[in-house]
């Protein structure tokens, strides 16, 4: 990559614009899409995104717009941030992306079609196929916005695409590896959040490091069982979209999931969880969809069908941790 790579990010959240700045670092020519003009001014004339990243100083040359195709134009790729359940909606009006790559860096399964992201971009955004990838990882937005040192994991359908998009997050903070298990990242990056939800309440509930590590082990054996029968390789869930994002997302405040888990924890219900959170945590949607393709394929997910008991049908916290204890004997 050049530093005359010129890409478009859609979606100014937390993630989106911090990876917009780690696209900067790397060398790239960046446009950020917002939805709301006043966030894209407040980027473009005080390079601040207060809403989402507090008083952090954006660097001056990130450029933003509410106008998406003003974003698009003459981009050499394309990044998508856009929450999971507003993707197709979203994407809908545009018409088509450009016949350029696209990388999502969004995590989630929609609601009612129990699509994943990769394939909302082809179906609702006119993506090409063969061009679009994914990005996963133990990637807490708020360490990478203070360029703490990470490492994360592309996939794409060819090695040639994973790299070239691997190349644009070439930030001296990120390190980058490839795949080309799109499904196995995917999966891993939409579900880990799931299971994030239901450690954070064990913790709510005042359980411990055994109970929270047994949820995170088990939690992971769930994943992967999913990933594999929608045909992942089993050994991306061991690596960094797998292990990695899980034990990240699981055991940091950071989380919004794990917030969320907490705060469900502590007696609140869903709704006001969610509002203490303050921001998406995509694992209460995605907890359903996840289920509804468990359960077409016939794969066991007892932590995730409790999770769903809980947060889509009102079920007492405790069942997130009887489900796992609660359980026939049987091999590991």
């Amino acid at each position: 990559m050049t530093s005359t790579t010129r890409l478009a990010v859609l979606g100014a959240g937390s993630w989106g614009t911090t990876f917009a700045q780690v696209l900067l670092d790397g060398g790239a020519e960046v446009t950020l899409w917002a939805r709301r003009e006043e966030i894209a001014r407040e980027i473009r004339e005080q390079h601040r995104n207060s809403t989402y990243l507090g008083e952090h100083e954006l660097p001056a040359g990130l450029h933003a717009t509410s106008d998406v195709q003003e974003a698009l134009e003459g981009a050499d790729g394309v990044v998508v941030a856009i929450p999971a359940q507003s993707m197709r909606a979203t994407l809908a009006p545009w018409l088509a992306l450009p016949a350029v790559p696209v990388l999502s860096l969004t995590k989630g399964i929609e609601r009612g079609t129990d699509a994943r992201i990769s394939e909302i971009l082809v179906q609702a955004g006119g993506a090409v196929p063969e061009l679009v990838g994914v990005l996963s990882g133990p990637n807490l937005s708020a360490e990478i916005l203070e360029r703490r040192p990470c490492a994360s994991v592309v996939a794409a359908p060819s090695q040639e695409l994973a790299e070239t998009m691997a190349g644009w997050a070439r930030a001296p903070y990120l390190r980058t590896y490839t795949s080309t298990d799109v499904i196995g990242v995917e999966i891993a990056g939409s579900v880990k959040n799931v299971i994030a939800i239901a450690v954070g309440a064990a913790v709510g509930l005042g359980h411990g490091h055994n109970t929270t590590a047994s949820l995170i082990t088990r939690g992971l054996a769930e994943i992967t069982r999913l990933g594999v029968a929608l045909g992942g390789r089993r050994e991306t869930f061991s690596g960094l979209a797998g292990m990695g994002d899980l034990v990240a997302t699981c055991s940091s405040p950071l989380s919004r999931n794990h917030r969320l888990g907490l705060a469900l924890g502590r007696g609140l219900d869903v709704d006001a969880a969610a509002t203490e959170v303050g921001q998406t945590a995509e694992g209460v949607a995605t907890a359903r969809a996840v289920a509804e393709l468990a359960g077409q394929l016939g794969v066991d997910m007892p932590i995730t069908r409790a999770v769903v008991e809980v947060v889509d049908h009102g079920a007492r916290i405790v069942k997130v941790t009887s489900a796992l204890l609660a359980r026939s004997v049987r091999p590991e």
